[in-house]
């Protein structure tokens, strides 16, 4: 798979090495799968029939504290393209510092696509938190303190991946933010974006990625326009090819399924509907690269939220009703998708790899509790969030942060909409009610005397598109009053529940434990969370992320790899009600389920 002259967009039809080429692209994230099953996943892909691998590179997991860079283990990225490039794979390689920027250069077995991008369904706020400590930062412009992170940020990313590149004169597709606020600053700022990759030694040939509604801002003058959708327009099809004649016609984020967000239906998109739409692209020669083949899993707080005028945190699964399950199961889709691609290959496409084995664990009884209270002697010191002087002075990016003060009265209490995003309320530590952003006033008992407030703030997810962008700082983030005067002298302390955390609560009794006494080789399962409140759980120190009662997803996916023989140890964070023991389950049981067509937001589909 050695290339010397790339990819190419000089007619209707790609070219590869100077013959016809056609992308037929899926995206599976290294960074939601557990390292362990990279390479099953790949080829579960490669047996589907594509030919081309696609994923991002989050800037927040890869700089989580200024200057401190990390590609080693779950986040290995050389090694992840390189798995792909021994499965003949082709690469697509989107490293921010939004996600969504996109190049293409060719490895030696591979080619690599950086991509600037319009909004794509991510669901994962990928900005380093710690660039919120500047209250003047304006993300995704050409504001000098943002410009320079990136600077720094490239100075580490593409040396790692360079190596990989052998043609001179890579592939650059810029997609472009499909809305009109602020468009001429995001030109500006692609612009210097694409000066960053030139001045590292990247050549490219732009390209652009918009739905219908983005095309209408135009491009980049010689650049190569692409387009996402997941309802077929054929109109849309042929206002692209009309807009540059004599190109070839790429989907670039064809949308298999979508994400959930809580308190709402797990949503699909059927089979049969997406058949179609796939069917009728290829019957047209258009090259397609599906958004998502394989979603995976949010592990801990790396969930995001959307906010168009109401914010909706998402979920911890990133099933994404996507053709391969959140467990890498072969769904409906991935059978009538690989019937569909064998049709466009000479060969036989490689057998299907067996399915991974999963097990109901017995139900293991809770054994040791310590209050959320008695553990705060173990917290880092107080401070307020993203300017906690804690992870090397980078401040707090995620979990809980909780606020104390003394109030000597009861009355209204009205959070002014300054609480990011949700928080329990305490008197003396008994609970009173909660905060949002639709509820903004809650009761207090009256009483005499001092008596202690406290509010559990819970950082739900950071909104990774549209003009809330810049409004992301999380915790109090103004004044909350008490029959009208602002409250004052308030502790604060950081509860982020990182590893070292966990370890030290352990000390003494934990939050709530259990142990799981696994025979023989550990099998992939599922924790249903019925029963439960809301809270986060972890295995062995792992993160598995959050759950919540409102639903739609009450069930954690925990990798058997994460398990060992023998003895397990599980971790309940729990904000209001315990079940008393944890059930584990073969399969993940996503509830009532809602057509994405029947979304309020179906247009931008």
């Amino acid at each position: 798979m050695s290339c010397r002259r790339g990819l190419r967009a000089d007619s209707t039809q790609f070219t590869l090495e100077g013959k016809p080429f056609r992308i037929l692209g899926g995206s599976v994230h290294y960074f939601r799968v557990p390292r362990p099953y990279w390479r099953d996943r790949l080829l579960q892909m490669k047996a589907c029939g594509l030919n081309t691998l696609t994923t991002y590179v989050p800037w927040n997991l890869h700089e989580p504290e200024r200057g401190t860079f990390n590609f080693h283990d779950q986040l290995d990225l050389k090694s992840y393209i390189r798995l792909a490039a021994e499965m003949g794979l082709w690469v697509i390689l989107r490293p921010g510092p939004y996600i969504c920027l996109f190049f293409v250069a060719f490895c030696c077995c591979c080619f690599i696509v950086l991509s600037f991008c319009a909004w794509t369904p991510v669901n994962l706020f990928t900005f380093s938190s710690w660039l919120l400590q500047d209250k003047d930062m304006q993300l995704r412009t050409t504001y000098p303190g943002f410009v320079n992170a990136v600077n720094l940020y490239f100075d580490k990313l593409i040396p790692t991946v360079k190596p990989l590149m052998v043609n001179p004169d890579p592939v650059l597709i810029f997609p472009l933010k499909k809305a009109a606020d602020h468009f001429s600053e995001r030109l500006l700022f692609l612009s210097l974006k694409k000066e960053c990759l030139r001045s590292r030694g990247v050549n490219e040939l732009l390209m652009t990625s918009d739905n219908w509604e983005g095309l209408k801002y135009g491009g980049v003058a010689g650049a190569l326009k692409t387009i996402n959708f997941q309802r077929l327009s054929v109109a849309a099809i042929q206002h692209l090819a009309d807009m540059q004649p004599q190109k070839p016609l790429l989907v670039m984020e064809y949308w298999s399924g979508w994400f959930d967000v809580w308190g709402e239906h797990h949503r699909v998109f059927h089979a049969e509907d997406m058949l179609a739409v796939v069917s009728e692209l290829l019957s047209r020669g258009v090259s397609i690269n599906l958004y998502m083949f394989h979603g995976g899993t949010n592990f801990g707080f790396m969930n995001g939220a959307l906010d168009f005028g109401t914010y909706k945190p998402q979920v911890t699964s990133y099933d994404y009703d996507a053709p391969l399950s959140e467990a890498g199961d072969c769904t409906m889709k991935y059978q009538l998708l690989r019937n569909l691609f064998s049709q466009y290959h000479s060969e036989p496409l490689p057998q299907v790899p067996s399915p991974q084995e999963r097990r109901a664990y017995e139900p293991v009884v809770m054994q040791q509790h310590l209050s959320l209270w008695d553990s705060l002697q173990f917290t880092d010191k107080a401070l307020n969030m993203e300017n906690l002087p804690v992870n090397n002075n980078n401040g707090q990016s995620y979990g809980y942060t909780l606020y104390e003060t003394t109030v000597t009265s009861g009355g209204v209490l009205n959070s002014m909409n300054n609480i990011r995003d949700r928080a329990l309320v305490f008197v003396e530590r008994e609970y009173v009610g909660y905060l949002d952003y639709k509820t903004h006033k809650v009761t207090l008992p009256e009483a005499k005397g001092e008596r202690m407030l406290s509010f559990l703030v819970e950082n739900c997810g950071r909104v990774n598109y549209g003009k809330a962008l810049n409004d992301q700082r999380k915790g109090i983030v103004g004044d909350i009053v008490l029959n009208r005067s602002p409250l004052r002298g308030f502790n604060i302390f950081c509860l982020d529940m990182k590893p070292c955390f966990i370890n030290r609560s352990l000390a003494v009794p934990g939050f709530v434990q259990a142990r799981l006494n696994v025979d023989g080789s550990p099998r992939d399962t599922f924790i249903q969370m019925t029963g439960w409140g809301k809270g986060v759980v972890f295995v062995n120190g792992q993160n598995l992320g959050r759950y919540w009662f409102i639903g739609p997803q009450r069930f954690l996916y925990l990798p058997g790899h994460w398990l060992r023989s023998g003895e397990n140890q599980i971790i309940l964070f729990e904000e209001q009600r315990t079940n008393g023991k944890v059930v584990f389950t073969e399969n993940a049981d996503h509830g009532k389920t809602i057509d994405v067509y029947k979304l309020p937001f179906c247009t931008l589909l």
